[in-house]
């Protein structure tokens, strides 16, 4: 070990290394939301619709006939006949895993836009990542399928036969 003074006197001559603050910027990528709270806000926006299919799936593919799943189709019923609520069922149903799908997709996605190099004035680059959370990617998966089921039902149920 050296001698306090010969410690003191290496530690005043170092050099303090030299950053550059804009490539550090440029390096930096920061999310448009935090992972993790999104993924909570994505489970509970899911609940709702989540909780309909599992009453419709309980109670006509294994006929389950309780007052319990009735009284849930009751009352979207309820909500459809009354032209003032007409509009909560879908936003409930479509618009909450939508807004689910939103939530968690810029929780995981980083975007950048910048120039290739300093002497280039038009040569720009656009780079999206991606970051690999699963349970992000897992709400937007079930967020789509929800979706995707309500939007099949909507068209099958419209659907007419013309002769």
């Amino acid at each position: 070990m050296k001698n306090k003074d010969e410690f003191l006197k290496d530690m005043e001559n170092l050099k303090v290394p030299d950053v550059d603050v804009s490539a550090h910027q440029k390096s930096v990528k920061m999310a448009i939301m935090n992972a993790e709270r999104s993924a909570v806000l994505g489970v509970w926006l899911i609940i709702i619709p989540c909780y309909f299919l599992f009453c419709v799936c309980m109670y006509y593919y294994f006929h389950v006939r309780t007052n319990f799943f009735e009284a849930t189709f009751n009352l979207m019923s309820d909500l459809d006949k009354s032209s003032q609520t007409k509009f909560l069922s879908p936003l409930l149903l479509v618009g909450l895993p939508i807004v689910s799908i939103v939530v968690n997709a810029l929780a995981i996605t980083h975007v950048t836009f910048q120039r290739v190099g300093p002497h280039t004035k038009m040569i720009k680059e656009f780079s999206l990542t991606i970051k690999v959370k699963l349970w992000n990617i897992l709400l937007i998966i079930i967020s789509l399928l929800i979706v995707s089921v309500f939007m099949a039902y909507a068209i099958v149920e419209n659907i007419t036969i013309k002769n």
